[in-house]
């Protein structure tokens, strides 16, 4: 009787949401050297997790399928709380992990404002055009940053459908 709890729909939904965030976390851990970024840092991190999200929430918007909602809500749950354990990681106390939680998930949904409609069209000159304009992207590279993220999507799309 009490197996039933184990196995629901919401736990589904967790377990797909946790494997395309690992997936997301493994891209920009691949994508994060010297060669692409002037330097390496939390911001970098967050700027290519973000990149990454929201192509996938933009992904699955647009998928006809029932769970998209929920799989989205816990893709976005999970950055929340790799949030939380990154900046504790880096050192802020308790007392403050709030402010700076709150203070990258709107820079997360500035992001999503900015770069969602670039997915939408599925243009690429428009995903370098916003890398080129990052401060810590290096000019030199940013076509083959950009070349690498559109396989990386190519390879989601095909993988998903």
């Amino acid at each position: 009787m009490i197996l039933q709890y184990f196995k629901t729909k919401e736990n589904e939904y967790k377990i797909k949401s946790d494997k395309i965030y690992l997936n997301i976390l493994k891209k920009s851990k691949s994508l994060m050297n010297k060669r692409y970024f002037k330097e390496v840092d939390f911001s970098i991190s967050f700027e290519l997790v973000s990149i990454l999200l929201i192509f996938y929430l933009n992904f699955f918007k647009n998928k006809e399928i029932d769970s998209k909602n929920k799989i989205n809500e816990e893709l976005i749950k999970n950055l929340v709380n790799d949030l939380d354990k990154s900046l504790r990681d880096v050192g802020i106390s308790d007392m403050m992990i709030g402010k700076y939680v709150k203070k990258y998930v709107k820079k997360f949904y500035y992001r999503l404002k900015i770069i969602d409609p670039i997915f939408e069209n599925d243009n690429n000159a428009e995903l370098l055009n916003y890398l080129n304009s990052l401060k810590f992207v290096n000019k030199n590279n940013s076509n083959e940053l950009s070349n690498q993220l559109s396989e990386f999507f190519l390879q989601i799309k095909k993988n998903n459908e």
